[in-house]
């Protein structure tokens, strides 16, 4: 009932809250916009190193 009018919250709002403010070892973002851009980034750079089956290495 209620979903059709909310839209879907795309930002991570909860990965935000929790970075790590006082450790030096990690880069803390205070603007959303920039945390989010760097965040979307390191996801994707996670997906990538990723190792999956292809197609071309099944064994016939």
């Amino acid at each position: 009932m209620f979903s059709s009018r909310h839209a879907k919250l795309t930002f991570p709002f909860w990965q935000f809250l929790n970075q790590p403010v006082f450790d030096s070892n990690v880069r803390v973002f205070l603007n959303p916009r920039r945390f989010c851009h760097f965040h979307q980034v390191s996801l994707l750079e996670r997906c990538l190193s990723q190792e999956c089956a292809s197609k071309d290495s099944r064994c016939d």
